[in-house]
């Protein structure tokens, strides 16, 4: 044994949460995070854009413990920020601007917040308001949990909107998937009494997630309850084609099939439960969307009222 006296025992100090290390795999805190951020270079028009236009459009957010973060005592204060009192909805994963900027353009008596964690989405999305002269979007680059758990008030907000979240195709991963009891607790923290969430996704297996989701939670109702059922239900349809028996043109191994019922087809299973809305005219279909009629996937909107 040695002569040396035994250093004191330390305290274990947390790592910070930062991208790269839990970020990276899709939760914060241990908790699933908006979308796993996968870039923040930016170049050429994007990069131009940010630098002259960033400070104008973006909101600037003090952070916490990652660059992607929100510091639990900043507010967002929407009056203040748009310079009048208008209905106000939030798009989760705005990606490059195409669904908010559209409604935006669509919609000028009402405000818009867009929260992306990807850069150069965001850079996209100034473009757009620049090139189309909008003045009720901004945009904010953070962690949507966060955003929606302190940095938007109380009941301050008309709609919600989720377009095609990430799907965490492994069963190993589902854990990570963004929308799960917590996040609909947020969300429910955000909206108004009456307020809408709006979901879309072009997966059945995440569609069938949200649906069981949201069943259980006390703070929201299927505005379609029991609606597109049976044969006319897109769930049904997708498990009588199979089309979800593939993913990325190669046959779907164990663990990574999306239909959570297992069922895969041709010609298995019906669907008695229903709660699909009929597609939200507000969506402009995107490229994201049209890839997914590419390959043959159908789309299942989801739309919830806050109780």
């Amino acid at each position: 044994m040695s002569d040396s006296p035994e250093n004191p025992q330390q305290p274990h100090v947390p790592r910070p949460v930062t991208p790269g290390t839990q970020a990276s795999f899709g939760t914060y805190g241990g908790r699933p995070v908006s979308f796993v951020r996968r870039g923040t270079r930016l170049q050429g028009r994007r990069q131009a854009a940010w630098e002259e236009h960033a400070e104008r459009w973006a909101v600037d957010v003090p952070r916490h413990v990652a660059n992607t973060s929100v510091h639990p005592d900043y507010t967002f204060d929407a009056e203040a920020e748009f310079g009048r009192k208008a209905p106000l909805i939030v798009e989760i994963g705005s990606g490059l601007g195409d669904a908010i900027c559209h409604a935006a353009e669509q919609n000028p008596d009402t405000d818009f917040l867009a929260v992306e964690v990807y850069t150069p989405g965001l850079a996209n999305t100034i473009i757009k308001i620049n090139s189309r002269g909008l003045r009720n979007v901004r945009v904010v680059e953070a962690n949507a949990p966060e955003v929606l758990a302190t940095m938007l008030p109380e009941g301050s907000v008309d709609e919600l909107w989720v377009f095609f979240p990430d799907p965490w195709h492994k069963s190993r991963h589902h854990k990570r998937r963004l929308i799960q009891p917590e996040f609909a607790a947020l969300a429910a923290r955000a909206l108004k009494p009456g307020g809408l969430w709006r979901i879309a996704t072009d997966w059945s297996n995440y569609a069938v997630h949200v649906r069981d989701v949201l069943a259980g939670s006390e703070d929201f109702e299927n505005l379609h309850n029991g609606q597109r059922r049976g044969p006319e239900s897109p769930l049904t349809q997708v498990w009588q084609s199979g089309v979800e028996s593939v993913v990325g043109g190669a046959p779907v191994r164990e663990g990574r099939a999306p239909v959570s019922t297992l069922h895969t087809g041709p010609n298995e299973g019906v669907d008695e439960t229903g709660g699909w809305a009929p597609r939200f005219e507000g969506r402009i279909r995107t490229s994201f969307e049209a890839k997914a009629h590419e390959a043959g996937r159908l789309i299942f909107d989801l739309c919830y009222r806050r109780r």
